[in-house]
């Protein structure tokens, strides 16, 4: 009997526990983002540009600012188009942006990123560039939602 009973309180909190953790990630929602991106670098670079966030059927203006390190030269502009997940809230996509990576374009070109702010929300971009811009560098970005 007691067997069976230690049995059941520790499956009922085993799935107390999933119930818990799945309800974190159920809540948790996705967006659409696009955004355009204007680049200029000599070893050290500095991007700059503004986009639109849609969550949950509304449109929210966002702004883009960047700083990159590392072997790095030339001045482009990238169009970018993804989805943005585990956000509960449109706030939760302004942060700061991180990544390493390389890639070029001499006239067009196309980039495919996938960044992380400190508040967990997932950015996963595609993008076409467009100039002459060499990189193979440590970058990040803010975006702010205005």
């Amino acid at each position: 009997m007691k067997i069976s009973s230690r049995f059941r309180s520790v499956a009922a909190a085993a799935i107390a526990a999933a119930g818990v953790s799945f309800a974190g990630s159920a809540y948790a929602d996705s967006g659409t983002i696009s955004f355009s991106v204007y680049k200029a670098a000599f070893f050290v670079g500095g991007s700059g540009g503004e986009g639109t966030l849609t969550f949950h059927g509304r449109h929210y203006p966002i702004s883009i600012g960047g700083i990159s390190g590392g072997l790095a030269f030339g001045a482009s502009k990238t169009n970018f188009h993804g989805t943005v997940r585990h956000i509960r809230r449109a706030r939760d996509v302004t942060g700061v942006y991180g990544a390493a990576g390389g890639g070029g374009a001499v006239g067009k070109g196309a980039q495919v990123i996938v960044m992380t702010n400190e508040k967990g929300a997932e950015l996963e971009l595609s993008g076409k560039q467009v100039g002459l811009q060499v990189n193979a560098d440590i970058s990040g970005m803010a975006i702010t939602v205005k």
